[in-house]
């Protein structure tokens, strides 16, 4: 992995790129928030802190710790359910298809918490390319914060962790990122800067990031950074 700048514009040299699929390459936050919503107030849980705490995280970890009286593989299907029937006003995020159309099929795949019939479902409804083997919470048995997801995402496509760049919105994917060793860049679709600490850059969306072959095969992209 190396570094370079020039005027406000970063350049980065690495070898895989690792995304998170919500809030990185899709748009689902009415589905997310609906479905928790419903699955919250049957299960005697205030809807908005049910929200607040799936955002990033594996659903399974999610009911564990929202009730941990209840059976999580149970309750993991009822979730499952509800988000995949609810695809209303899933999109595509801006800059995602001109990234991912620049970089080699083999050279990126998907890193996320969803389960992987609700990701399949996702990329679909938005119109985004489902890479062939992707990391999704059926793959690990610790979610992000935990390095897990990213350590494997990096085994996925044959690369070192510090030869990979991860993109994140959550605060919880930021840390498994950093903590696997990746480069993070995270972007400012759902979390605040504060509750970005653990990505080295800051991008508001993937418009601001480009993507090439360098010499000797790497890959470079070019970003465009926030400011902290």
């Amino acid at each position: 992995m190396s570094l370079s700048t020039a005027s406000s514009t970063i350049g980065i040299r690495c070898k895989g790129v690792l995304f998170d699929m919500d809030g990185i390459l899709i748009s689902s936050l009415g589905s997310v928030e609906r479905s928790w919503s419903k699955w919250a107030s049957m299960r005697g849980v205030d809807p908005e802190y049910a929200c607040r705490v799936a955002h990033g995280c594996r659903s399974i970890e999610t009911v564990a710790r929202l009730r941990p009286d209840l059976d999580p593989e149970e309750e993991n299907k009822i979730i499952e359910g509800l988000e995949i029937e609810d695809t209303e006003g899933v999109t595509v995020l801006p800059g995602v298809l001109d990234l991912l159309s620049s970089l080699p099929a083999r050279r990126w795949t998907v890193v996320t918490s969803a389960t992987e019939p609700l990701a399949r479902v996702r990329l679909a409804a938005a119109g985004v390319p489902v890479p062939e083997k992707f990391i999704t919470a059926e793959s690990v048995t610790q979610g992000k914060p935990h390095p897990a997801p990213f350590l494997a995402g990096a085994a996925l496509l044959g690369f070192s962790p510090e030869d990979c760049v991860v993109f994140e919105d959550s605060e919880s994917g930021a840390k498994a990122g950093h903590a696997a060793g990746c480069t993070v860049i995270a972007t400012t679709f759902s979390h605040s800067i504060d509750q970005l600490r653990d990505a080295q850059f800051l991008v508001s969306d993937l418009t601001q990031v480009k993507a090439s072959i360098a010499s000797g095969g790497d890959l470079s992209l070019q970003v465009s950074p926030l400011a902290r």
